[in-house]
């Protein structure tokens, strides 16, 4: 009688033989072992001899298991065109013939440990002079002697140690670095040293009632005041009055014209009373308005710089290809492609453009491009487009398009690339167009009322009430709770471009979710096994042969067998695995088969089921049971899923996978959801596009993680890119969450919408400031010490409310 039993069934297979590898930390058998230190691999092994070698295995003291495992074989003949000159001369940043200088993406850096040992890299080869790293945005910078180490060697060297560089297409282009607003820092310098010295020079007035003993002396003091503030109204200040002339061309009041006229008017009234010895002025509100609003924006403005928002198709090509020329093998950029030009492609190797297969079979994965799981058979002849990763043995292909005019390229000639997002105007704006109109109103009173009864008050009391109703307070409230709301979406690892994305998700109201690598874990599983109970000899020769496998859905089953039991490899003779259908081999005189149901039963009539993740066993021809494998969903979606349908969000699925977890999916989203399968980059887009078509008022934020989201990321409202890397692999996007992030999607949109509330109170709170300053300036006794006191303790107290009560908000949303 058969049993069936699942993932959770630990059956007792004796002594235990398995334990973590010394290097990586991952889960091994005990097979490979030096000093009493067991490893999972050969590549781990290597690289702690070499280590050891050099006396450098204080590496493994300063984290818990800090090395990179070693994927697959090392070979250095994918580093061969890094020999080709033009390629060197795009990536080296200095070179003469006693040294060079690179300057490399490498990833995998994670804690103390990568930055120790990538910092001694001279200790393992002499041809190093030094190198440095940047943790922040995971860059090494090496110093090397090209007579003693080339370019290459260099390479290869970070790779065999686990931190192969990342080095793409888009290297080798145009270099286009964050702009750094150096002019704004060098305003916000010039507004801070004439601030500070010209309250340190109205001291004296403001102790003295405004009467210093000393006419000369105060004469002195105000001219000087005067010229330390010319620089900041003509330079400092010079981009408000740029930004309301603009608004004023297109018939907009935005919230830089009160400002700019505040700060116009508080300067003429300074200049005219100075010169007319009629007074001291206001240039110490004047100056103060400008420095705090500059400090202001800067905050705003300051996002991720170690991120990269806008990667576009060649930020994923490699940039250098393996090219045949009469049977000889040549190294050349990918952009030298042309049609008819024949190349090798190696195993794990990316297609740079789109080819056909001349010699070898092609086990293609375009998981990253299409979104399915699974890799395709490709025979001779057959197309293979750009972008899929050949998981088999090395291929001859011929070029068919180039990289500019393949398949993946054609997404990125969409004008949707072009759009400018979230140009929208910000709610904060047509509050300055009625703040603005209610100033002027009572600026008008005031001057009526004074014209009838003391008309020597009319200049005074509009003056000052431009001067004290200044809207700083309400840009101030914008800008810091905007600033101070990224610093929490930071800290929860969502990392938003800049502070418009804020207003965006706060009114999204339409959700759309790409699956694979999203709301499921792009490399781990559900396994469960149906059919006989196994005995602990085959359960290890099902270990040993999958062991041997490079498909993905073996490397599962071999993770799930590890987890699960004491496995002891055995030898695997005789191995094949044969693209699309399964693996075979011979272990202990006995045949193993693995794959579809087909290659297993010939008399089946069904072909490959390994689509839907079921995979098929039998020995000595025997069939004994099947492996079915499920996506693992992350933890918290369902629950976030729940919380969304109840909040009334439209949400949708768009997957390029296969339908195989429709039914999952139908459990989270109801029966009658928009679920979607097998979505082509540009139907993604098309999606995207016709949802907002048919609903004007439709919000969309599209949630994806592949360069097969691209277009609908762009396209969508919001476009946020899921990344177990948040410094790698994100198409263009408005925001990158880091994976485990995902359940708290609900949150984040939450936090957003209470950043509206909480610049409403602070404009309630600035307006209360404004009702005390007006109530002194219409009766045109504004003295300038009133003024000084009440500009800052605003700022401060707006700037310090809006702090405190957007964190208090981050906590109660549980970020």
């Amino acid at each position: 009688m058969e049993d069936s039993w699942v993932q959770e069934a630990k059956p007792p297979l004796g002594k235990k033989t398995t334990t973590t590898c010394y290097h990586c930390g991952e889960t091994c058998d005990a097979t490979i072992h030096t000093d009493n230190k067991y490893f999972c691999c050969d590549g781990c092994k290597f690289v702690f001899q070499l280590l050891q070698d050099n006396g450098l295995c204080a590496y493994y003291e300063l984290s818990e298991k800090p090395g990179i495992k070693i994927k697959g074989k090392f070979s250095s003949q994918r580093f061969a065109y890094l020999e080709n000159e033009e390629i060197k001369g795009k990536l080296l940043r200095f070179a003469d013939h006693s040294q060079c200088h690179v300057n490399f993406y490498l990833p995998q850096i994670h804690c103390a440990s990568c930055i120790w040992l990538l910092e001694n890299l001279h200790t393992i080869d002499q041809g190093i002079f030094f190198s440095k790293t940047n943790f922040q945005r995971k860059e090494i910078f090496i110093a090397f002697d090209p007579a003693k180490i080339s370019l290459r060697k260099v390479v290869e060297l970070l790779a065999f140690i686990g931190y192969e560089p990342y080095i793409s297409l888009n290297e080798g282009g145009t270099k286009h670095h964050k702009k750094v607003n150096h002019k704004r820092i060098f305003k916000i310098g010039v507004a801070g040293f004439c601030l500070s010295n010209i309250m340190m020079l109205s001291f004296p007035e403001y102790f003295s009632s405004g009467n210093i003993g000393q006419a000369d002396l105060q004469k002195v003091f105000s001219y000087l005041k005067l010229a330390l503030s010319i620089p900041v109204f003509f330079y400092s200040a010079s981009e408000f009055f740029t930004s309301a002339w603009k608004g004023i061309r297109q018939k907009w009041l935005n919230i830089d014209a009160p400002i700019a006229l505040a700060i116009l008017v508080t300067f003429s009234r300074s200049v005219y009373e100075i010169l007319s010895g009629t007074g001291a002025g206001y240039l110490d509100s004047m100056t103060g308005i400008v420095f705090f609003m500059l400090v202001g924006r800067w905050f705003q403005d300051k996002t991720y710089d170690s991120f990269s928002f806008d990667r576009d198709y060649k930020s994923y090509f490699p940039l250098g290809v393996t090219l045949l020329k009469n049977g000889k093998e040549e190294t050349s950029t990918i952009s030298a492609l042309k049609k008819g030009d024949q190349i090798l492609v190696r195993q794990n190797e990316m297609i740079p453009a789109d080819a056909v297969i001349l010699d070898g079979e092609g086990y293609i994965d375009y998981s990253f491009v299409s979104g399915e799981n699974n890799p395709l058979l490709k025979r001779r002849t057959e197309l293979v487009y750009a972008g899929g990763k050949q998981l088999g043995e090395t291929i001859t292909m011929e070029i068919v398009n180039p990289v500019d005019q393949s398949y993946i390229t054609q997404l990125w000639n969409n004008d949707v690339f072009t759009r400018q997002k979230n140009k929208d105007k910000s709610f904060i704006h047509p509050w300055s167009r009625y703040f603005t109109l209610t100033l002027f109103i009572i600026a008008g009173c005031a001057a009526l009322y004074w014209s009838l009864y003391d008309p020597s008050k009319i200049w005074l009391s509009v003056t000052a009430s431009l001067i004290v109703a200044c809207p700083c307070s309400l840009l101030l409230s914008a800008t810091f709770t905007f600033g101070n709301m990224l610093r929490h979406f930071g800290k929860n690892k969502f990392y938003l471009k800049n502070s418009s994305v804020i207003e965006a998700l706060s009114r999204i109201n339409t959700i759309v979710f790409d699956k694979t690598g999203t709301l499921t874990h792009s490399s781990q599983a559900n396994v469960f096994y149906e059919g006989e109970k196994l005995p602990d000899e085959e359960i290890n020769m099902i270990y040993s042969l999958v062991k041997e496998s490079v498909h993905p859905l073996s490397r599962i089953i071999k993770q799930y067998l590890m987890l699960t039991y004491s496995v002891q490899p055995l030898q695997a003779i005789n191995f094949k695995e044969i693209a699309g259908k399964g693996i075979m081999g011979s272990i202990n005189s006995r045949q193993v088969k693995l794959g579809s149901r087909q290659f297993i039963d010939r008399h089946h009539a069904s072909s490959s089921l390994s689509r839907s993740g079921e995979v098929y066993l039998s020995i000595s021809g025997f069939k004994k049971g099947v492996f079915r494998i499920s996506n693992q969903y992350r933890d918290g979606v369902p629950e976030m899923i729940t919380y969304l349908l109840a909040k009334k969000y439209n949400l949708q699925v768009l997957s390029g996978d296969n339908d195989a977890e429709k039914s999952k999916l139908e459990s989270f989203f109801g029966k009658r959801a928009s679920i979607h399968f097998h979505q082509s980059p540009q139907e993604k887009l098309n999606f995207i596009k016709e949802l907002k078509t048919k609903n004007s008022k439709a919000k969309v934020l599209m949630l994806g993680d592949g360069l097969n989201d691209a277009g609908a990321l762009k396209q969508s409202d919001v476009g946020v890119a899921v990344s177990e890397n948040t410094s790698q692999f994100t198409p263009a996007c408005d925001a990158i969450l880091d994976s485990n992030e995902v359940s708290k999607l609900h949150r984040f949109i939450e936090y957003a919408r209470s950043g509206r509330t909480v610049i409403t109170w602070s404009f309630i709170l600035s307006i209360l400031y404004n009702i005390v300053g007006l109530s002194f300036a219409v009766q045109g006794s504004l003295s300038p010490l009133i003024a000084a006191i009440l500009m800052p303790v605003s700022s401060i107290s707006i700037v310090t409310f809006v702090t405190l009560a957007t964190s208090f908000s981050a906590k109660r949303k549980g970020l």
